[in-house]
């Protein structure tokens, strides 16, 4: 059964305003999962140093309401270290893939955590720049997981979930061909998380693009686009 992961941003600058410290998120009953981001991946992003990232999540953490799965979008180890600390079981949801940090996988697979692993090329001062495969957008991504499943077995990572990363570094024709062909990520045996929710590819066409998210094991939402998937 498919889950929904609603989004909750503790930034100032992320790309969906409302999204930002939105705690009702936890009080939806369509919502599986909250996942909580306190560093921003739109496209020009500053950058955010580990402490600032940290004091904000550290409230949150502390006060979480109950009944929700928790994942947390971060691309720190100590981060996730942190994090188990305060919470213990949560889902971390790295949309590096554990190349920003070489100690992430192994720290995840140390704590048993569950992991989202996302495909992405650059920074998002560089991704729009970078949407050029010479194979083609889904060989990339094949070949992509083909060599992350090999790297999460080195690391003893045996819990993950395969995102294709819509948006990051794909033009729009390229995330329609990911969503038309969401099935042929199947092949590694993992969920699969559909994260399609106001990117600008989407403009004018979001019932066209949820309707093709349906095949995803998850969807990641945020909360406007919750109501439209479940209600049409």
């Amino acid at each position: 059964m498919q889950q929904i992961m609603g989004i909750l941003n503790l930034t100032p600058d992320s790309f969906w305003e409302p999204s930002r410290y939105d705690m009702d998120v936890f009080n939806n009953p369509s919502v599986d999962i909250v996942d909580i981001g306190a560093v921003s991946s739109r496209p020009g992003a500053e950058a955010v140093s580990e402490e600032r990232e940290w004091r904000r999540l550290e409230p949150v953490l502390r006060h979480l309401p109950q009944g929700k799965r928790i994942s947390i979008d971060t691309t720190r180890s100590l981060i996730v270290r942190k994090a188990f600390g305060l919470i213990g079981d949560f889902i971390v949801n790295d949309i590096s893939a554990g190349e920003d940090d070489t100690q992430m996988l192994r720290t995840v697979s140390e704590l048993g955590l569950e992991y989202i692993a996302m495909h992405k090329r650059g920074t998002p001062d560089t991704m729009d720049s970078l949407c050029h495969y010479e194979n083609g957008i889904m060989n990339e991504l094949l070949g992509y997981f083909t060599g992350f499943a090999a790297r999460a077995r080195e690391a003893g990572l045996s819990r993950w979930i395969l995102d294709p990363g819509l948006g990051f570094a794909k033009t729009p024709e390229q995330n329609m061909e990911i969503l038309d062909n969401l099935d042929a990520l199947k092949v590694f045996g993992r969920p699969v998380l559909a994260g399609p929710s106001n990117k600008r590819f989407t403009g004018g066409r979001e019932k066209e693009v949820l309707e093709l998210c349906r095949k995803a094991d998850i969807i990641r939402l945020h909360s406007d686009l919750i109501e439209l998937y479940r209600y049409g």
